[in-house]
């Protein structure tokens, strides 16, 4: 039964290995005009970064969900995505579009990237210990906290110049039309870095998704194992987020779709399939709005769009089972 279960976890891996790559030869080498040595490396470029970015928030909303024990919620809960709303809008209002920190791509991503890790570190340092606050104050504390900075940027952007505002707008929608090959070859190199952290957790994930009193029957240290999850898929989606903007729904669509489509528990497979559907939803999903339907935006809205639906879909699932 269990080798049954396997080969047929495979066959469904390799099927969504071919239509990744499909898609992928699909976005690269479909109508390219304006010269091929020109528009090549730079489709190269918006490829990769759609391959990061999916991987990233995958990898982070998996595991993300196995500590929370929750297949609603992601990482973005916490309010990782509204701390980078509220720095690029700081910027723009006080500093102004031709600002430094604007105008280098280099000093806009650290800062984005820091201000997002510390933020999240500040609140796991404060909020998570789990001798006294579980870890649903700490969520609720993201969501309160959160909420807040969602207003403080809506307050700013009320009073901000209608220019500067025009400017800021293109930040706070994730785009990768623009994407800047150092800062995608430094956001790879950290996707690689979390690769080899997060692979030392995976047979305690694996426990994990037991509940806390199994996993420290079988010998995990379910405390610390659950921080160094909260801080890893913080930085994960720190990362995605610094490099292309916020892709809010995208996580809960690509897990969910994974845990339904493969039949296991190992989170090493749970989160090689999450990645590929989520590489097969960006770059197909790219692919589609440019050359099928032909519409002037970005793939990043109308993943959150149907995300948003998904999200309401999962809570009325949920409710109707609990009821």
């Amino acid at each position: 039964m269990q080798s049954n279960v396997k080969k047929t976890n495979l066959i469904k891996i390799a099927v969504l290995v071919v239509l990744a790559l499909l898609s992928i030869a699909g976005f690269l080498f479909y109508n390219i005009q304006g010269g091929f040595s020109y528009a090549f490396p730079k489709r190269v470029i918006r490829v990769l970064a759609m391959i990061v970015t999916g991987i990233a928030i995958a990898y982070a909303t998996v595991m993300f969900q196995t500590v929370t024990r929750n297949r609603i919620l992601t990482p973005s809960i916490i309010g990782v995505d509204s701390m980078y709303e509220v720095v690029q809008t700081v910027i723009f209002f006080f500093l102004g579009s031709a600002s430094i920190f604007v105008v280098s791509r280099y000093l806009n991503f650290g800062v984005s990237l820091i201000a997002m890790v510390l933020f999240a570190l500040l609140l796991y340092r404060f909020l998570f210990r789990a001798d006294k606050y579980p870890i649903y104050l700490l969520l609720l504390a993201g969501m309160v906290i959160g909420t807040l900075l969602g207003s403080f940027v809506t307050f700013l952007q009320v009073i901000i110049d209608p220019v500067e505002y025009l400017s800021l707008e293109t930040r706070l929608f994730a785009s990768f039309n623009n994407v800047n090959g150092d800062l995608l070859l430094f956001a790879a190199i950290i996707l690689v870095v979390a690769f080899i952290w997060g692979a030392t957790m995976m047979k305690d994930l694996d426990v994990m998704s037991l509940g806390r009193d199994v996993s420290l029957n079988l010998g995990v240290n379910y405390d610390k194992r659950v921080l160094n999850v909260l801080v890893l898929s913080s930085i994960l989606l720190a990362t995605s987020t610094a490099l292309v903007g916020p892709i809010t729904f995208l996580g809960l669509i690509v897990a969910n779709l994974s845990y339904q489509f493969l039949a296991t528990y190992k989170h090493s497979v749970l989160i090689l399939g999450a990645s590929l559907i989520s590489i097969i939803a960006l770059v197909g999903g790219q692919f589609l709005v440019l050359h099928v339907f032909d519409l002037n935006t970005t793939i990043s809205v109308i993943i959150n769009f149907i995300g948003g639906l998904y999200f309401i879909y999962l809570l009325l699932k949920e409710s109707r089972s609990a009821g």
